[in-house]
C-alpha cells in the first residue's frame, strides 16, 4: 500500500520592509521589537509571522507581570507621589498668592503685631488711675486702688495675648472643623 506523505509547510517569510508595511509600523519601531531573524539571504533578512506574533505576545506578558509585581506595599506608588508633589506645589503657590494679596499672614507676624500693640497700650493703662485722681481729686484712695488693680489686670491680659496666639489659633481651627 502506498503511504501518503504529509507535506511540510514552509513558513511564509517576509523581508523587513514588506513586514513593516503589512503591520503599519516603521522599520525603526520594528527594530526595537528585537524579533529574531528566521533566515538571511545575502543582505536581506527574512522574518516569519509566527516569530513576530510570539515576540509581541511575550512582550505583553512581561508588561502584565511587571504590573502585577508593582503591588508591593513597601514600594512607593510613583503616580501617587507625583500627584502629592503637584498638589503640594499648587497649595504652596496658592498660599503665596494669598500672602501677596494680603489675605493671609503668618502666626509669627500676628504675635509680633500684638506684642507691639500691647507695648503701646501698657503706658496708657498705667496712667489711667493718675489721670482719674487729677480730674476727680475728691475720689477716695480706696477707689483709686481698685481702679489701679483692674488696670493692672488689663495690662497683664494685653501682654499675655501675644503669647497665647498659637493656642487661640488652634482653638479657632478646632471650632471651624
Amino acid at each position: 500500500m502506498a503511504q501518503i506523505k504529509a507535506k511540510t509547510i514552509e513558513p511564509l517569510l517576509l523581508n523587513k520592509t514588506d513586514l513593516c508595511r503589512s503591520l503599519g509600523i516603521s522599520t525603526q519601531a520594528f527594530d526595537k521589537w528585537a524579533v529574531p531573524i528566521h533566515s538571511k539571504t545575502g543582505r536581506q533578512c527574512f522574518y516569519s509571522m509566527a516569530d513576530v506574533v510570539a515576540n509581541r505576545v511575550g512582550n505583553e506578558r512581561k508588561k502584565h507581570q511587571a504590573a502585577e509585581g508593582d503591588n508591593d506595599p513597601d514600594k512607593p506608588n510613583l503616580d501617587f507621589e507625583r500627584y502629592r508633589l503637584t498638589k503640594a506645589q499648587a497649595d504652596g503657590q496658592e498660599l503665596k498668592n494669598q500672602k501677596d494679596r494680603k489675605e493671609v499672614v503668618e502666626a509669627d507676624f500676628c504675635i509680633y503685631v500684638l506684642s507691639r500693640i500691647a507695648a503701646q497700650i501698657a503706658p496708657v493703662l498705667d496712667q489711667i488711675h493718675i489721670k482719674v485722681k487729677r480730674k476727680f481729686p475728691d475720689i477716695p484712695e480706696k477707689t483709686i486702688d481698685a481702679i489701679k488693680a483692674e488696670v493692672i489686670k488689663s495690662q497683664n491680659t494685653a501682654a499675655d495675648l501675644a503669647d497665647g496666639i498659637g493656642e487661640l489659633l488652634d482653638e479657632y481651627l478646632g471650632s471651624t472643623d
